[in-house]
C-alpha cells in the first residue's frame, strides 16, 4: 500500500510534461539506463496526448544534447558549483533555460513560472527564489553570453559551445582538423531525420512511394541503397497501418551498409553473431528473399523476443533466434557471418545524445578485447571461401580498424576486401572499409570491414 501512495506522490510532484522531463533527467543521470529506454517508459505509462509527447521528447532530448552548454550558462550565473546542485534543481533550470534558449513558441516568461513553482512545489520557497533570480538574470543578459575564446582555448570553446566532451572535442580536431571538427560537432547536434527501410518482400520502391505521398509524408530516397526513404516531416510512424502491416522498418541507411558489404546469396546459411534488436538480421532476410537460414543469436531472451517480434511483422521466416553467449555459440560453418559488435556508439549522437555524456575514453579501450574475441569467434565460424563483415557504429579506429588490423596480423588465411568492390568508393576509407561519417554522408557514423577466409 506505501509502495502505491509512493508511486502516487511522485505521479503528482512530476506532473506535467515540464515535471516528467525533469523526472527523466533525473534517471539518467543517476542510473545506467539509458534515454531511450527510460523515456518509451515514461511515454507508455503515462496518459499524455500526442502534442504533450512529442514536447517531452523534445525537451529531453534538447536538454541531454546542449546539456554542455546549458551547464556552461548555468555555471556562470549560479552562486557555488552548479554540478552539485539538487538534481530537482539541477534539472529544472536546464529544463527552463533550453525552452528560454531553444523553443521559441514557449515564451520566456512560461517557462520561468514554470520551473519556479516546480522547484517551490519539490524543493520549497528559498531554492525558487533562487531559480528565479538566475533565469531572469540569464534573460536579461541573453546576448552577452561569453564563452571561452577560440583562439585561447579551442577544446574549451567546442566543449561549451557545442555541447561535448572535452575529451570528445580533442580527439575530433587532432583527427580532423578545426573545420571538419567543428562540421562533426554541428552534425551531432542536429535533429535526427527519421529513415525507413521498405520491406521488398511486401512492396517495390514504387509503391512504397505512392502510400508515402497518399499520408503527405514528404522523403528523400536513399543516397546509396534504394530500399530507404529519409522523411522530412517528424510523425508517430508506428502508428500507420503500414507498419503493423510490415510494409517498413525504422533503420538508418548507414545500418543497411554492413548488410550490403556482406553481398549474402538466396538459400545460403548466414549467421548473425550479435542481432538483436534485429534490424540488420531482418534487411539480411530480406536481401536473400527470405530464401535460407539465418540464424540470429543473442544472450538476452528478452532482447531476442523483440527480434522475434518484428520478424512476424515483417512476414520473415527464414530466421531461427537463438539465446547464448556469442562467445560459446558452436555450430558447424556458414557461408557468411556478421559482426555487428557492441560499440561505444558514438557514430549516433544526434539520436542518442546521452551517449556522449556516458561514455568516456576508458570505455573504448574496455571493449576493445570483446571487440576482438568477437570477430576472432565469427571468424572460426565461416566456411573456407565465405565472409565475414566486423561492423560498429563508432567512429572511433581503435574499434574499428585497429581491431581488423590486430585480427589479421594473427589471421593470415583471411583477407581484407576492399568495399569499393562492392560500394561507392565514397563511402571507403583509405584501408578499404566502410567508415560514414555524420557530417559528410548526413547519416549515422558506421563502420564495416569484409574479411574473406582463403583457407
Amino acid at each position: 500500500m506505501s509502495e502505491l501512495l509512493e508511486e502516487h506522490n511522485i505521479k503528482d510532484l512530476y506532473a506535467g510534461v515540464r515535471g516528467l522531463a525533469v523526472k527523466v533527467l533525473n534517471r539518467v543521470e543517476r542510473s545506467d539506463s539509458y534515454l531511450e529506454k527510460l523515456l518509451d517508459n515514461e511515454m507508455r505509462t503515462t496518459d499524455l496526448s500526442g502534442p504533450d509527447k512529442a514536447l517531452l521528447y523534445e525537451i529531453v532530448h534538447g536538454v541531454i544534447r546542449w546539456m554542455g552548454r546549458l551547464d556552461w550558462i548555468l555555471n556562470g550565473f549560479y552562486k557555488g558549483q552548479f554540478s552539485k546542485a539538487i538534481p530537482n534543481l539541477k534539472n529544472g533550470l536546464r529544463v527552463a533555460l533550453y525552452q528560454i534558449l531553444f523553443l521559441e513558441r514557449i515564451p520566456d516568461d512560461a517557462a520561468v513560472n514554470e520551473a519556479v513553482e516546480f522547484v517551490k512545489k519539490l524543493q520549497g520557497q528559498k531554492p525558487a527564489d533562487l531559480t528565479n533570480a538566475i533565469l531572469r538574470n540569464i534573460i536579461r543578459s541573453k546576448n552577452a553570453i561569453r564563452y571561452p575564446d577560440p583562439e585561447e582555448d579551442l577544446i574549451g570553446y567546442f566543449a561549451a559551445y557545442y555541447s561535448h566532451p572535452s575529451w570528445l572535442v580533442k580527439r575530433y580536431v587532432s583527427r580532423f582538423g578545426r573545420e571538419d571538427a567543428e562540421k562533426l560537432l554541428i552534425a551531432n547536434n542536429e535533429k535526427p531525420y527519421l529513415t525507413l527501410r521498405m520491406n521488398a518482400l511486401k512492396t517495390n520502391p514504387e509503391e512504397f512511394k505512392v502510400l508515402l505521398g497518399s499520408v503527405n509524408l514528404k522523403y528523400l530516397t536513399g543516397k546509396y541503397l534504394p530500399e530507404f526513404f529519409q522523411l522530412q516531416n517528424l510523425t508517430n510512424i508506428t502508428a500507420w497501418e503500414y507498419y503493423a502491416k510490415g510494409y517498413f522498418n525504422i533503420q538508418d541507411e548507414s545500418a543497411g551498409l554492413a548488410c550490403r558489404l556482406l553481398k549474402v546469396t538466396e538459400g545460403s546459411r548466414i549467421l548473425d553473431l550479435c542481432a538483436a534488436p534485429g534490424g540488420k538480421t531482418a534487411y539480411l532476410a530480406s536481401l536473400i528473399r527470405d530464401r535460407g537460414e539465418i540464424v540470429a543469436i543473442d544472450k538476452y531472451e528478452s532482447r531476442l523476443n523483440l527480434l522475434k517480434k518484428n520478424n512476424e511483422r515483417l512476414g520473415l521466416t527464414c530466421i531461427k533466434p537463438i539465446s547464448v553467449d556469442a562467445l560459446e555459440f558452436n555450430d558447424s560453418e556458414f557461408d557468411f557471418v556478421l559482426a555487428d559488435v557492441p560499440c561505444t556508439g558514438t557514430g549516433t549522437l544526434s539520436k542518442k545524445p546521452d551517449i556522449k555524456w556516458k561514455k568516456d575514453i576508458f570505455d573504448i579501450r574496455n571493449m576493445n578485447l570483446l571487440q576482438l574475441q568477437l570477430l576472432i569467434k565469427a571468424s572460426e565460424l565461416v566456411k573456407v571461401g565465405g565472409a565475414v563483415v566486423y561492423s560498429t557504429c563508432s567512429l572511433e579506429p581503435e574499434e574499428n580498424f585497429e581491431i581488423v588490423k590486430k585480427f589479421l596480423d594473427t589471421h593470415p588465411n583471411f583477407k581484407l576486401e576492399n568495399a569499393s568492390d562492392i560500394l561507392p568508393a565514397e563511402l571507403v576509407d583509405e584501408n578499404g572499409c566502410i567508415q560514414t561519417l555524420p557530417h559528410v554522408h548526413k547519416m549515422d557514423g558506421a563502420f564495416a570491414a569484409r574479411l574473406v577466409r582463403n583457407n
